[in-house]
């Protein structure tokens, strides 16, 4: 158990980089995540979403009662800046159809699972994090579809239904089994050691997503692949610099700030490769779009805490 303790450690610190070396080398062994498909794909980021469930208490729950302007300002910048930037972007690159599909998919889901991690690595408001991850999660069934027919409707038939249905079946389903174990058996020592488990899980299933997609579609990364790294880099680069913005404008202290640009800027972008991959067959490069923003907001994000925590360093050397 200590051995796999410290393998989840590693897996958590090391998270963007394993992700990335899974993705080059399901780019040259294709084979290697052939398995990832369909059904099996949604089940994965069920799992991802259970181990969330199983980090949330009733006290995560408490606090989003108790700070409802923070988490009010907190989700209208999360689906207002983030799918209006990937519109923009899309427009102003001429992307094609599959990869403006995906973007736009990537900028309409909820906040990423792995952002609570990067707000704690950067000092920021854990607390807050944990609270708009929640409710941008519980939203997303119903804010999902309706932006994408919205922002994407033109562009492609959108089955708002069957999203809904997508979206609730691997998010509030699997996040409600895990929030319910944890608070039936949250107080057992076997149960919290196995949660130390669970951070590791989540990286091999986000991996397994990724495999997944690259197998399927890596191929087209040669024909696409400039266009959809510029667009995903200028998508989130902008979403954390507005979502700081946002944190300004509302005055928040600069843990916050912190926290609601990570927030803003990283998104939940393995389930929009499931969703693209599920709903949006036709344009295999909407779930490409989709993986590569998976690997870079994973990469980006540890760079950004490691941007915050520079800064904080330079200031104490400053005073």
């Amino acid at each position: 158990m200590e051995f796999l303790k410290k393998v989840s450690e590693w897996l958590a610190k090391e998270t963007p980089w394993f992700i990335t070396a899974v993705a080059v080398l399901t780019y040259f062994c294709p084979a290697a995540f052939g398995w990832v498909r369909g059904t099996t794909q949604t089940a994965i980021l069920g799992l991802i979403m259970l181990t969330m469930g199983m980090t949330l208490t009733a006290g995560d729950f408490r606090a989003l009662a108790s700070r409802p302007l923070d988490i009010l300002i907190g989700s209208v910048a999360q689906f207002t800046l983030m799918p209006l930037i990937a519109f923009g972007v899309s427009h102003a690159l001429g992307l094609p159809r599959g990869v403006a599909v995906g973007l736009i998919l990537v900028g309409c889901c909820p906040g990423g699972v792995s952002s609570n991690l990067m707000s704690f690595l950067c000092k920021g408001d854990v607390a807050f994090s944990v609270g708009m991850t929640t409710a941008s999660t519980l939203l997303a069934p119903l804010l999902t579809p309706l932006l994408m027919l919205g922002l994407a409707g033109e562009m492609v038939d959108i089955d708002t239904v069957g999203m809904f249905r997508s979206v609730l079946l691997v998010t509030l389903l699997p996040v409600a089994v895990g929030f319910s174990l944890n608070h039936g058996f949250g107080a057992r020592p076997a149960f919290r050691e196995t949660m130390k488990l669970m951070p590791g899980v989540a990286v091999l299933a986000l991996a397994c997503i990724v495999g997944g997609v690259v197998s399927a579609q890596g191929a087209r990364f040669a024909e696409s692949g400039v266009w959809i790294f510029v667009a995903v880099l200028l998508h989130n680069t902008l979403g954390y610099a507005l979502g700081y913005a946002a944190g300004v404008l509302a005055r928040f202290a600069p843990p916050k700030r912190r926290t609601i640009s990570i927030e803003v800027g990283m998104q939940n972008a393995g389930l929009a490769t499931v969703l693209a991959t599920k709903h949006f067959p036709a344009l295999p490069e909407a779930a490409l779009a989709s993986a590569v923003s998976c690997m870079w907001h994973s990469i980006s994000g540890a760079l950004l805490a490691g941007v915050f925590n520079a800064l904080d360093r330079w200031t104490a050397r400053r005073k």
